[in-house]
Formats: C-alpha cells, sequence, structure tokens
C-alpha cells in the first residue's frame, strides 16, 4: 500500500521505493515499511551513527552547550533536505535515509582529521567514501546491506560529485545551505565574527538571521528545481551563497581561533594511525589483511575523547596520566 501511494501521490521524477535497484545481498521484504525507510531506520540504530555525537563539526572542544557537532550538523541537513523533497513531491524517505548517513564516515575533530589521513593513508582518504565503506562492510561487520539508492546518494554528496536521484541531488545542496548557516551561527556564538560582518549584499539578498537564510535558500531551490529534471538554485542566491561560504574560508576555516588546536589534532591522529599500523594486535575484532586499512578505519571511527583517550593510553606513562 505505501509503494502504491507513492505512484500516485509522488512526482513522476521521483525514485520510488518499488522501483530501487535493490541491495548488495538479496533479502524479504519488510510488511510494514518501504526499502528506504528501513534503510533510514538502520542508519539511525547504527554505532557509526550514535558516535556522531561527539565528533567536531568545526569547533574542538567548546565551551558551550550549543555549538553544532557531527551529529546536530546531520539532523540539520535531514530536516532541511526532507522539506524540500516533500515541496517537490520527491522520495522524503530516501532523502532523509541519504541525509542520515551521508557524514558516518567523518574522522574524529571535523576536517582537520579527514585532511591528516588524506595525507598519510595509502590512496588517500575521504569521509564520503569511508561512509559508504562503513554501511558497505564495517557496521555490524558485514555492513547495513543498504538499497543501491541510498549509497549513491551518500557516495556523491560532495564536491563536484553528481548522484543518480533528485533525491540524493538534494543532500548536495541541504548539506552546504545547513553548515553555511550553521558555521556562521556558531561563529557568532565563538565571537570569531559578527553579523555584521557578513557581505552586505549577501544579507541583502539570503537575509539578517539564521532562520531568514534557510528559509531564502530552500524556497529558492524548490523554486527553481520545480518539474525540472535537477536540483538547482537562481544564479543570485547560489552566487550569494558561494560568497558566504567564502567568506567562511577566510574568516573562520582558515587561521581563526576556532582552528588554533587543529595542529595538535592532526598530531594526535597521526600518531595513532602510525602506532596502529605498527601494532596491529591491538585493534579489536579478527585480524585485518592491510594493517593500514584497519588502522585507518579505527582512527577514522573514533569519537574526539575516544581519541584522546586512546592517545594518553599509548603515548602518555600511565603515572602521568589523569584519571578518566
Amino acid at each position: 500500500m505505501l509503494e502504491q501511494a507513492e505512484h500516485r501521490s509522488l512526482s513522476p521524477l521521483a525514485q520510488k521505493a518499488g522501483q530501487s535497484r535493490g541491495r548488495l545481498r538479496p533479502e524479504p521484504e519488510s510488511e510494514v515499511r518501504t526499502c528506504f525507510q528501513r534503510d533510514r531506520d538502520r542508519i539511525i540504530h547504527s554505532k557509526s551513527f550514535r558516535r556522531l555525537k561527539d565528533k567536531t563539526q568545526v569547533f574542538l572542544a567548546p565551551e558551550g552547550d550549543h555549538y553544532r557537532t557531527r551529529l546536530t550538523h546531520t539532523l540539520e541537513v535531514a530536516q532541511i533536505a526532507r522539506t524540500i523533497a516533500r515541496a517537490l513531491r520527491l522520495n522524503e524517505d530516501l532523502a532523509e535515509a541519504i541525509a542520515l548517513g551521508h557524514d558516518l564516515g567523518h574522522t574524529p575533530f571535523g576536517h582537520a582529521g579527514e585532511r591528516v589521513l588524506n595525507q598519510i593513508h595509502p590512496g588517500g582518504f575521504s569521509h564520503n567514501q569511508q561512509s559508504l565503506r562503513i554501511v558497505d562492510c564495517l557496521e555490524k561487520g558485514t555492513g547495513l546491506n543498504l538499497t543501491w539508492e541510498v549509497r549513491d546518494g551518500i557516495l556523491n554528496h560532495p564536491g563536484d560529485l553528481q548522484a543518480s536521484t533528485l533525491e540524493g541531488k538534494i543532500i548536495k545542496l541541504a548539506d552546504r545551505a545547513a553548515y553555511v548557516n550553521h558555521d556562521i551561527d556558531d561563529a557568532i556564538r565563538a565571537k570569531i565574527i559578527s553579523a555584521c560582518d557578513l557581505p552586505k549584499e549577501c544579507r541583502q539578498i539570503l537575509g539578517e538571521t539564521h532562520s531568514q537564510r534557510i528559509n531564502t535558500l530552500v524556497k529558492d531551490i524548490i523554486k527553481a528545481s520545480w518539474d525540472q529534471p535537477d536540483i538547482t538554485m537562481s544564479p543570485e542566491v547560489r552566487a550569494a551563497m558561494q560568497e558566504l561560504r567564502e567568506h567562511l574560508f577566510k574568516t573562520v576555516y582558515f587561521g581563526s581561533p576556532a582552528k588554533t588546536e587543529e595542529a595538535k589534532a592532526e598530531r594526535m591522529l597521526a600518531d595513532l594511525y602510525h602506532y596502529l599500523v605498527e601494532h596491529p594486535e591491538i585493534l579489536p575484532g579478527p585480524p585485518a589483511g592491510d594493517p593500514h586499512r584497519a588502522a585507518c578505519d579505527y582512527v577514522s571511527g573514533m569519537t574526539d575523547r575516544f581519541a584522546v583517550n586512546q592517545y594518553g593510553r599509548f603515548f602518555v606513562p600511565g603515572s602521568w596520566r589523569l584519571p578518566e
């Protein structure tokens, strides 16, 4: 009945659950949930998803309870994606599942962790590929066996990559709309920038407040993408969002007080990685074939707090460590 309802109510451009390309391993269908609803639920119940609450978004160990974490960022992306998908009569369940899984592979300490693993791990490292590896292989030891459409959206959300479904393409813009605006919010809270520091033309086009900017971006995506075979934005709004993003790179992402501890975090993760490559017997679970791959999987899956504790365990004499 749910699948039939999708055919009646969703746009002809939407990805229908009943037309999914299926899973890596065939399995019986649920009697009460579509395949995309099951994928969403599997991600929410995974350990990788729960660990996002203790992973840095931008600010390392901030002094305050209201700064974003990787988990709250993920939830904001999911909310924006669902709003856009609902308005365009696309598949909300698919969009939500991709949004909830898109950052599962992010490292501790935000992009600093991703940067250092990309430098030292043979073959490099990217969080979207690691997210796919988590849902395909690592979670539960055999992966979550998600549908092709969710996996495609998770892999192809960043940069110039393009998802195959419109729901996957929503995540690219929802992700950017979320982080550009909540990073502004956090930077203002940290007194790194003030609202009046934002480019005046961007404020005139997008709005003065966090909610005004999100509202402008969401409505513009809906209007520009209506009955179109793509998810897009108007040139004016896209340019304003890109200018805001570039402003954040100049004032927050590089060289600001928010980044003063990143060098220490990078050194910590590099030391942990190399130590685990040399001592693979420490890693949990059965021995892995490639110690570099096993060390990368383990380090990238750590929360900020666990990484600090493990560093103390391996590199700080026991008598010097503070009680946990």
